[in-house]
């Protein structure tokens, strides 16, 4: 079974709350794997029979007399130890498709959160790899999917344009246009011996790449912050923290606020800053600017920073709730059945640029945010380039480009739109299906999870082409119904793939 939408303002939310006041208990609707067992069921006389110290079915019987009394509820069963299955009319589902227009499924929350999502923040020291590009697809999102809930976000970019890994970066490229040897780890592969041609510096070189790849992969970056200006905050944060002196380096208690062991700061011999200074003032940076809550979008190697970033803020007097960390695992590109091995230094590197010229941005962008970020993820570029049903990312678009083609044929219709006494079962599925998208948006959105929303829009897309296949839409006697059916599933089709960065073509 999947969860409907339980969000306020859209049809099964409202038959949820008019249910829960005659079961005198919150009722959850779901929607049964078997539509003979109803449109939606309720399990909520068996949750409250133990507490009325009544029989569950017997329970069940007596709600089942009280909600058919309801305009929505065209009958009602009682099934099992103590379900309720329930039946609703026509005309419910009639009012839950006419709901759905451009903005149907977004938030409206009561307090609306200043939200900042830092994303990628690869270091400037070669194009970005498809592990920023999950980065960057999985962040950005996240980032929709909040402001789809309404609240305000900003994306922020962060350089780590300064240090050991950068000052290598430079030292790679200058040993490769003096032809001597690599440094000790130094960067290797075809990129670099293309920057040692231009003659330019090149950190600064890739720091304008990185804002155009950036910007081609759909990514809006709000704000650019440079570790160069945040270490100059450091300074003045050093005061405010709990330290101690220990092997000639200054160290963070950061133990004692949650975190697993202590940082170090500044090495007491030169002075100079270590990662975690900058990372203290980074977190003061973000939450003076007034955001609610800081969130980091970071690779599966930094798992140890949730707790030294929370510690940090509870070191500096904020609340560490405020700070929200989200790893994603790696990334791997299978190609002709192999997985190709990634290493920037080694040279061995899909480049995000590559991948795209390989899939294009929507394949990328569907792909890239397709698993829960908890979990590795492969993409098969064969399967990805197909253009057939396999390839889910195109069956979605083929689907709302369907539906743009039997609109064109179609001759614009009233905005009164009749609704047949009976609707047949795949329209009922497909209203169905699309009713449940404010609470898949809204879950989404609250769980960092943009993956529920490509498996919802192939859910849709398959209601779709079911429907399709059974039922003539254009002269049709339901023309006008069904029209707007269609209309409707192309509006959530075009939300769902924008929330994932995703385009709805007309044609295809």
């Amino acid at each position: 079974m999947s969860s409907p939408p339980q969000t306020a303002g859209n049809a099964v939310a409202r038959l949820a709350a008019r249910l829960s006041d005659i079961a005198g208990a919150p009722v959850e609707l779901e929607r049964p794997s078997d539509p003979a067992h109803g449109d939606y069921a309720t399990n909520v006389a068996l949750r409250t029979a133990p507490q009325r110290k009544r029989p569950p079915r017997e329970l069940a019987g007596e709600l089942a007399e009280r909600v058919q009394e309801l305009e929505e509820i065209e009958r009602a069963e009682v099934a099992g130890p103590g379900f309720l299955n329930l039946w609703v009319t026509a005309g419910w589902l009639a009012d839950a498709l006419r709901e759905i227009g451009p903005d149907y499924g977004a938030g409206e929350p009561e307090q609306p959160q200043k939200i900042q999502v830092e994303l990628i923040s690869a270091n400037p020291a070669g194009p970005l790899t498809v592990g920023s590009a999950r980065n960057g697809a999985y962040g950005d999102s996240v980032a929709r999917l909040l402001e789809f809930a309404g609240h305000n976000v900003e994306r922020e970019y962060y350089f780590n344009d300064a240090g050991r890994q950068v000052d290598l970066f430079r030292a790679s490229v200058e040993a490769r246009r003096s032809g001597e040897e690599l440094p000790e780890g130094g960067y290797q592969g075809e990129y670099i011996n293309e920057l040692a041609a231009l003659r330019v510096d090149p950190v600064e070189h890739m720091l304008g790449e990185i804002r155009r790849e950036v910007a081609d992969f759909r990514i809006q970056i709000d704000t650019w912050r440079h570790q160069g200006e945040i270490e100059k905050e450091v300074a003045d944060v050093l005061p405010r923290l709990d330290t101690y002196e220990a092997e000639q380096t200054l160290w963070a208690r950061t133990s004692a606020y949650g975190d697993d062991k202590d940082r170090p700061l500044v090495r007491s011999t030169d002075g100079s800053y270590l990662y975690f200074a900058a990372d203290v003032a980074y977190v003061r940076d973000k939450l003076e600017r007034g955001f609610d809550r800081a969130i980091y979008v970071l690779g599966a190697d930094h798992h140890g920073y949730v707790g030294r970033l929370k510690a940090a803020a509870a070191m500096l007097g904020y609340d560490p709730e405020r700070i929200e960390v989200l790893i994603y695992q790696l990334v791997h590109i299978v190609e002709g059945g192999e997985t190709k091995k990634i290493s920037k230094r080694r040279g061995d590197v899909v480049f995000l640029h590559e991948l795209v010229e390989k899939i294009g941005i929507d394949a990328a962008r569907w792909y890239l945010v397709s698993r829960g970020h908890d979990q590795p993820l492969d993409i098969d570029v064969d399967l990805a380039t197909e253009r057939t049903p396999k390839n889910p990312v195109y069956y979605v678009q083929y689907a709302h480009a369907r539906i743009a083609g039997i609109l064109r044929n179609a001759e614009v219709g009233s905005a009164d739109v009749a609704v047949p006494k009976e609707l047949e079962r795949e329209e009922r599925d497909l209203i169905k299906r699309l009713a449940e998208f404010p609470v898949v948006a809204a879950e989404a959105a609250e769980r960092r999870s943009p993956h529920a929303v490509p498996i919802y829009a192939i859910r849709v897309a398959d209601d779709f082409h079911r429907f399709y296949h059974e039922h003539r839409v254009v002269g049709s006697e339901t023309e006008a119904f069904r029209l707007a059916l269609v209309r409707a599933t192309q509006s959530v089709i075009a939300r769902a793939l924008d929330l994932v960065g995703v385009e709805a073509p007309e044609r295809m």
